[in-house]
């Protein structure tokens, strides 16, 4: 088998190769090569060669799930920023995945801080110990953090043309016991777009602690009401008592 690189290198994707590859960025489980196949007006069993042949040439290298640690009691998630010896980068990085914890490693094309390092913890002892098992294989942890959350989208130019974009947050505000107020603009093919806000909450589309507070529309404000529509476009400000889960926005145009 060809080195994955050189063969990543010598590949050209075309448009269904591209569109391959987003449909599995945005949900590798649920995604089918049938529905695929519709779109690009192909074979079912074409996109099913394609993503062998993506597989073969090292382009797709795997189909990794999205897991939040920190909704598992007492554990944690770290990032570790460190330094390697270039010539030894790819050699240390390989060993950095053997330690007990360590979920990722990562090669930056930089002199320093050339290595990040995710590692999963059950306590500040169990990180400790991943760190000193880092510096023992001879990386210098130049700094580390807590890794809050995480966020991804798969690449818009390999997608459709007329693919959902997500909601554009435009403006965010933390208020005392936790709530929180965000403004942002609708997307177009949004779940919640057509629909009366009566209508909205009735569906769960919008939970009992949301309220909308706020719609502006082709520079006109608007007071909600049950019977306001909402509409691809408005910048709508939402309130949360308890403060906005990511999902929660996903009605608003995330694909």
């Amino acid at each position: 088998m060809r080195d994955g690189r050189s063969a990543r290198m010598d590949h050209r994707l075309d448009e269904i190769d591209k569109r391959i590859l987003y449909y599995l960025a945005a949900d590798a489980r649920n995604t089918a090569a049938p529905e695929i196949a519709e779109e690009m007006e192909v074979t079912a069993a074409t996109i099913r060669n394609r993503i062998r042949q993506l597989e073969t040439e090292g382009i797709l290298r795997g189909y990794l799930a999205d897991i939040d640690y920190k909704a598992i009691e007492g554990h944690v998630t770290y990032e570790f920023r460190c330094t390697a010896p270039i010539p030894d980068r790819d050699h240390l990085a390989q060993a950095a995945l053997d330690i007990s914890g360590v979920v990722a490693a990562r090669e930056l094309m930089a002199g320093t801080t050339n290595l990040t390092v995710t590692a999963v913890g059950t306590d500040t002892d169990d990180i400790g110990r991943i760190a000193a098992e880092l510096s023992d294989l001879g990386l210098t942890i130049e700094d580390e953090s807590v890794i809050e959350e995480q966020y991804f989208r798969p690449y818009d130019p390999f997608g459709p043309e007329d693919a959902p974009k997500g909601p554009s947050l435009t403006d965010f505000m933390g208020l005392a016991g936790g709530a929180e107020v965000v403004e942002f603009t609708v997307s177009e093919g949004a779940e919640i777009a057509d629909r009366t806000i009566e209508d909205a909450v009735e569906s769960d589309l919008l939970a009992d602690e949301m309220l909308v507070v706020g719609i502006e529309r082709d520079g006109d404000v608007l007071t909600p009401k049950g019977e306001t529509v909402i509409q691809a476009g408005d910048v709508v400000s939402l309130f949360s008592k308890t403060g906005l889960e990511t999902d929660a926005l996903t009605v608003f145009g995330a694909q």
